[in-house]
């Protein structure tokens, strides 16, 4: 999500199996009962709503790219990154609302290629 040339990132959980404690574009898993057309915007927004409570309803949402990856426990992973502008009412939380994402030391170097993919 970008507003005024900022990008919304989240922080991970210290728990999280994958890339723990690092800064991420928001994202999950989608579900089977959301199965169908669409099924990526309706899991961003789902995912955009869960994590930091916006609300993505008639938003446009541009697919940016796609990668696959396995995590360091084997799981298999399709990464689809989307951009989009956050609704001017929205008022998340940001991870770290005071730092750059290139300078923090919680940003691992495909955050940073995708919000350059997304720039």
């Amino acid at each position: 999500m970008e507003r005024d040339g900022r990008w919304l990132l989240i922080k991970r959980g210290r728990q999280e199996a994958h890339a723990a404690g690092t800064l991420a574009g928001i994202g999950g898993k989608a579900e089977a009962d959301g199965a169908g057309i669409g099924i990526l915007e309706q899991t961003a927004r789902r995912e955009v709503a869960e994590e930091v409570g916006v609300d993505l309803t008639g938003t446009d949402l541009t697919y940016v790219a796609g990668d696959y990856f396995t995590t360091d426990d084997g799981d298999p992973v399709i990464n689809v990154v989307f951009r989009g502008e956050l609704p001017p009412q929205a008022r998340p939380v940001a991870a770290a609302p005071d730092e750059e994402a290139e300078a923090h030391p919680d940003c691992p170097p495909w955050v940073l290629r995708s919000l350059r993919r997304m720039a």
